[in-house]
């Protein structure tokens, strides 16, 4: 295909010299045949996805470049200019391949914490993140889900290849990890995979705990911290908001939920342990943090049958609402300043603030007080935060042993199996959402001609209506005017109709995708519509324009 329009040529050729980060000497023969036929990970049964993970396989984009030849014209030679081929080979790419959904992901499933606490991203940050996620050449829409076990990042990418490269040197950049070694631990996944994994993600089947709730609650924080940006556009706002109604579906209609674990819950029962059974009830806890995850601690620790703790927190409101929330159990307050006091008196502390630094290093631990023979004689330090409130240098001291969030996987491991197999009934129902979501993708390709369409009929039926009125005189009435043109758009709505229909690919009736673009490319030649170049030139303008902001 050849770029035809003077727009599109002059907008392509700035992209292409701006693109420092992309090798634009790249024929379009290199690009990456990402199909969801060839990533199935995610459509195997999850305990074969887990083996996967635990292998440490990753599933890399790979490409293998090859140099677009450079003719120059000679006197009655036929030769393409090295520009032209460049417009064109990018004209491909951006017209007959539809742009991916990737995600770009470290989990802890493959991604030891030590890297993952680098990588996360504040909630308030995440505007930030999405802003310069979609200031990158080849990335339209983005959005960023990063908690203590995920740092996961969608994007809607006009070139597979080109588009995992930006992002992740842009990971690199913003962590200060190096970008070989984010690649010996990231997972990709295009489109179908792509979709497949965030309805998991959301249904808590992909999560350390299988089957927990706070999964579904961050997925619809990541939906509404995102209203208002730019750049969580109608395809990821689209994925994330039916992720979430996957999410609620699998845990109304299977019992995946019954009985399971949260991180918090798993922490303590981890503690509970590694403590003698009798001093359960009796070790001192102290708690530092008073966040959901802390409130969710204070809250399994009581079930447990403690009835006194302390929790440290930067101010006292949310302490005493949690007071008034939890009865028979003696809570104690204490501001941060006195945090090392505390820990001094304490057989288990458990961490779980949103410190981007550690609260503990080994000169804060070294020379507190033992504890106790009763307790173990070893002082507890159990972390579920990232990232850690505690610095693994800690784990020098003698007298301390210190847990995170990976080290929850002993504690879940008894139950694990046994949600695995209530798992593969949340499959079926991920299978089947996964399909109207594609479907409700797959429609918007034919967007574009329907608006060429009706706009191309509009300006006939226009120019028809005002020479029908100039024939008519002036002395018309409004009635007699309004009527002539409530006829004009009458009939042409009569007219496009039919060929509406047959554009339509949104799951409702047995079109299927493939006769609904040859209907889409049918219209085009028949009409001039010229949509390819249509979305060409849009894509290229809206990412000129963001450039240029």
């Amino acid at each position: 295909m050849v770029v035809s329009t003077s727009f599109a040529g002059a907008k392509l050729e700035a992209l292409l010299l701006k693109s420092s980060s992309a090798n634009t000497t790249t024929s379009s023969s290199s690009r990456v045949a990402s199909s969801s036929s060839q990533l199935s990970p995610l459509c195997k049964p999850i305990r074969a996805r887990r083996a996967l993970f635990q292998r440490g396989r990753i599933i890399r984009c790979e490409v293998a470049a090859s140099e677009a030849s450079v003719q120059t014209d000679q006197p009655g030679g036929s030769n393409i200019s090295a520009l032209e081929q460049l417009k064109t080979s990018a004209a491909d790419r951006y017209t007959k391949e539809r742009s991916s959904i990737v995600v770009i992901g470290l989990s802890v499933h493959t991604t030891p914490v030590e890297i993952r606490e680098k990588l996360a991203i504040p909630e308030a940050e995440w505007p930030r993140a999405v802003g310069e996620l979609c200031g990158l050449n080849h990335i339209e829409e983005a959005a960023v889900l990063s908690t203590c076990n995920r740092m996961e990042i969608y994007v809607v990418a006009l070139s597979q290849h080109r588009g995992v490269k930006e992002v992740t040197e842009w990971m690199s950049k913003t962590s200060g990890i190096p970008t070989s070694e984010i690649c010996k631990h990231r997972f990709l996944l295009y489109n179908n995979d792509a979709t497949q994994h965030l309805f998991e993600v959301s249904a808590g089947l992909d999560s350390l705990v299988l089957g927990e709730g706070q999964i579904l609650a961050q997925v619809k924080q990541v939906v509404k911290v995102g209203q208002g940006i730019v750049g969580f556009g109608r395809n990821i706002s689209g994925l994330f908001k039916h992720a979430i109604t996957v999410g609620k579906r699998v845990r109304t209609e299977t019992n995946i939920a019954a009985g399971a674990v949260s991180v918090s819950s798993a922490a303590v029962e981890l503690a509970l342990m590694k403590l003698p059974e009798p001093s359960h009830t009796t070790a001192r806890m102290l708690v530092i943090g008073a966040g959901k995850m802390g409130k969710l601690v204070i809250k399994h620790l009581a079930a447990k049958g403690c009835t006194k703790m302390v929790v440290v927190n930067r101010s006292e409101e949310r302490v005493a609402a949690i007071r008034e929330e939890i009865n028979g159990v003696e809570i104690i307050y204490k501001p941060l300043t006195e945090m090392l006091t505390c820990a001094a008196e304490a057989d288990v502390v458990f961490t779980s603030t949103a410190s981007e630094t550690p609260l503990f290093l080994k000169q804060h631990v070294k020379d507190l007080p033992a504890v106790g023979q009763e307790t173990g004689g070893l002082r507890l330090f159990v972390d579920i935060s990232v990232p850690r409130n505690v610095g693994s240098c800690v784990g020098e001291v003698e007298t301390v042993r210190i847990y995170n969030v990976d080290d929850l996987k002993e504690v879940v491991a008894a139950n694990k199996e046994d949600r695995l197999r209530k798992a593969m009934e949340a499959q079926a129902i991920i299978a089947d959402e996964s399909k109207q979501f594609e479907a409700w993708r797959d429609s918007l390709e034919t967007v574009p001609t329907i608006k060429k369409l009706r706009a191309y009929a509009e300006r006939i039926r226009a120019a028809e209506l005002e020479k029908c009125l100039s024939k008519m005189g002036d002395d018309i009435s409004k009635k007699t005017r309004k009527a002539v043109d409530d006829l004009s758009r009458g009939i042409m709505n009569k007219l496009l109709h039919g060929p509406m229909q047959h554009l339509r690919c949104d799951g409702s009736d047995s079109r299927t995708l493939s006769e609904t673009l040859e209907n889409m490319h049918a219209l085009n030649r028949m009409f001039s519509l010229e949509t390819e170049i249509s979305v060409l030139e849009q894509k290229i303008r809206a990412k000129v324009e963001q450039t240029q902001k």
